[in-house]
C-alpha cells in the first residue's frame, strides 16, 4: 500500500468514528474509546484493521448508501461558514466531514489495491469497519 492512501482510508475511519462517538454522546462526561485492533499474522491471506466505535451506529437504512457518493449523515460542512461563501478569497481550509466522499474513496482505495472495506452497524450502538489490506505482492492490477 502506499503509504499516502493508507492515511487516508484510515483517517478517514478514525475521523467518521471519532465524530460519531462525540455527536452520540455529548461534549458531557467520559466517552467511549475509539478501538484500533490489527489482525497481522505471518500465516493471515490480509492484514485486517478493525475501528470500532460506540457512537450509536448507523441506521439499517442507511447501509445501502453508505458508499455513495454525496451521501453523508454528517451536519452541512459549509453552514455558515465563511471559507465556503461567495464574498471574498477561499481560503486553504477545508471541512473534515459531511462532504460524502470519504468512505467511496477509501474503499476504492482498498479494492485497487487488492483489499476491501466493510461496514458491520448496529443502531443504538456502534460501528465497526473493517479495512482489508491484501499482504500478497503477487496480485494483478484490477483494470477494466
Amino acid at each position: 500500500y502506499i503509504p499516502s492512501h493508507l492515511y487516508y482510508c484510515m483517517f478517514e475511519l478514525l475521523k467518521n468514528s471519532l465524530r460519531a462517538v462525540l455527536e452520540y454522546h455529548g461534549t458531557g462526561g467520559t466517552m467511549p474509546a475509539v478501538k484500533v485492533i490489527i489482525a497481522d499474522s505471518e500465516s493471515n491471506e490480509d492484514v485486517v484493521i478493525k475501528v470500532s466505535d460506540e457512537g450509536g451506529g448507523i441506521p439499517r437504512s442507511n447501509m445501502p448508501r453508505i458508499f455513495s457518493y454525496l451521501f453523508t449523515t454528517a451536519k452541512p460542512a459549509f453552514d455558515g461558514n465563511p471559507a465556503f461563501s461567495s464574498a471574498g478569497d477561499h481560503g486553504t481550509d477545508s471541512p473534515l466531514a459531511g462532504l460524502g466522499y470519504g468512505l467511496p474513496i477509501s474503499r476504492t482505495y482498498a479494492r485497487y489495491f487488492g483489499g476491501d472495506l466493510n461496514i458491520m452497524s448496529m443502531e443504538g450502538y456502534g460501528t465497526d469497519a473493517f479495512l482489508h489490506l491484501s499482504r500478497l505482492g503477487n496480485r494483478a492490477e484490477p483494470l477494466p
